[in-house]
């Protein structure tokens, strides 16, 4: 009898965590969430609500504190206060919209989509409103400040491009594997999740910060360059990103094993009854 349980776990964990909730709940029930517009608009418009504000506090934050410096005032210096203000903004934002839907960051959604958490087709939507809301932000902090500090746009050192993508790599597959080990699928609604965002937002800014602006998130890097109007080293935020990324969900799943079956639930908004649910322990 235990060797039949465990061929069936085995046998579970073998597919994507949707690929079992849609066994379990029916492709029905499983589509409901996202094929409803309200569901689909809360969802959609808390991403623009945190993508938006994060790229308005940055861009704004680096606008008025060197307005408000009244002197020229170091890289390093303002690489601090904009870490910090993120970092903050993120714990904030991510404790009020956690329950909704809290990624902010292009890179995070590409993570639990390739994890098999959520569609592409999801994914795609969560893209265009991440990149919309971070160029509005940016936009709307060029409107009060003018391209002041760059908008807290990012270059890496000159010749060090790929140097500048390989750093972006490393730190945003720890971050997004800090993030995939403590989230209940791509809602970050867990209790310590918001902190240990801004603890990792915060100490690796400062790491990679004064290097090559550490953006770890795509939309962070779009956003300010949109407004400055030059996009000549974007491409090293995306791509470092993007790797990164991919590796840190390779890394979870040797460590962890695939999404489970609640994860994909939570992912997808879907209560599932203590009856139907199995228990998929992604442990072990």
């Amino acid at each position: 009898m235990a060797m039949k349980d465990n061929t069936a776990e085995g046998d579970g964990r073998a597919k994507s965590a949707r690929e079992q909730l849609i066994a379990v709940v029916g492709e029905q029930r499983y589509q409901a969430d996202w094929t409803n517009n309200r569901h689909r608009a809360r969802r959609l418009f808390s991403e623009f609500i945190g993508t938006f504000g994060l790229l308005f506090v940055l861009s704004a934050g680096a606008g008025a504190i060197t307005a408000g410096a009244g002197a020229p005032i170091g890289k390093v210096t303002l690489v601090a206060l904009l870490s910090l203000t993120s970092a903050l903004w993120l714990v904030a934002v991510i404790y009020a919209l956690g329950d909704v839907s809290a990624h902010f960051n292009p890179a995070m959604t590409f993570a639990f989509a390739l994890r098999g958490d959520m569609h592409w087709y999801m994914a795609v939507a969560y893209w265009v409103v991440q990149f919309g809301a971070a160029g509005a932000g940016s936009l709307l902090a060029r409107a009060f400040f003018g391209p002041a500090s760059h908008l807290a746009a990012m270059t890496p050192p000159p010749g060090q491009a790929w140097q500048a993508a390989a750093f972006e790599a490393i730190i945003t597959g720890g971050f997004v594997l800090v993030v995939l080990a403590m989230a209940a699928g791509p809602k970050l609604n867990g209790p310590f999740v918001p902190l240990a965002v801004g603890a990792y937002i915060f100490s690796l800014g400062m790491t990679g910060g004064p290097f090559e602006g550490a953006a770890m998130n795509p939309a962070r890097a779009f956003g300010p360059d949109l407004a400055v109007g030059d996009f000549s080293t974007l491409w090293v935020y995306f791509v470092g990103p993007v790797l990164g990324a991919a590796a840190a969900v390779l890394l979870d799943t040797v460590l962890s094993g695939r999404a489970t079956v609640r994860e994909a639930a939570t992912a997808q908004s879907i209560v599932l009854d203590d009856a139907a649910s199995p228990p998929a322990d992604r442990k072990g």
